[in-house]
């Protein structure tokens, strides 16, 4: 990734979500769908990073893989290996990297799951984009905050005359309904 000036708790390992992902599902090449799937299940997770015999990143098989690689292809997960429908050499973030410049490049891409590595290439987490929308939903509010802020300054004339009749209406029905 390229360096760019660092924002306050904009590095992926600075996220809280970061510091509260569990560990994620990993398994070699050689395991099959079937298995992997049993595990995924069992941990309710979206995806097994495949690995090396030196734990190092070299495919990622997601619930979308399974079904149009898998599924959808007729094969049988209990003869087929994650090799045969991996996704081979992910994308991979490193803990350090701006998780704008991630945000953005999964929109783009249109891939949802990304891996984050270590120094050496070995797994730590794996975010998602449900991930990225805690960290950009805050931005969002302010903005919608300033939108609505600016709607009703610029439309305030507006907004006073229909709030003297929205009043007006309240007090009618309360003095007609005392009767």
């Amino acid at each position: 990734m390229a360096e760019q000036a660092e924002r306050p708790g904009s590095r992926l390992m600075d996220r809280s979500e970061y510091k509260r992902k569990p560990k994620p599902l990993t398994s070699g090449p050689d395991q099959t769908v079937a298995e992997a799937v049993a595990a995924m299940s069992d941990k309710n997770y979206g995806c097994v990073v495949v690995v090396d015999d030196d734990e190092k990143v070299i495919g990622i098989v997601t619930e979308r893989d399974v079904m149009n690689k898998l599924v959808g292809k007729g094969l049988d997960p209990k003869k087929t290996k994650l090799a045969d429908i991996m996704t081979r050499d992910p994308r991979l973030a490193k803990e350090t990297d701006d998780m704008i410049d991630w945000l953005r490049m999964m929109s783009n891409e249109r891939f949802r799951r990304l891996p984050v590595v270590d120094d050496q290439g070995r797994v730590k987490a794996v975010f998602t984009q449900g991930d990225f929308v805690s960290y950009t939903w805050p931005e969002m509010v302010g903005q919608m905050k300033e939108v609505a802020k600016a709607t009703v300054t610029s439309n305030f004339h507006y907004v006073l005359i229909g709030g003297g009749i929205a009043l007006y209406s309240l007090l009618m029905i309360i003095v007609l309904g005392a009767r």
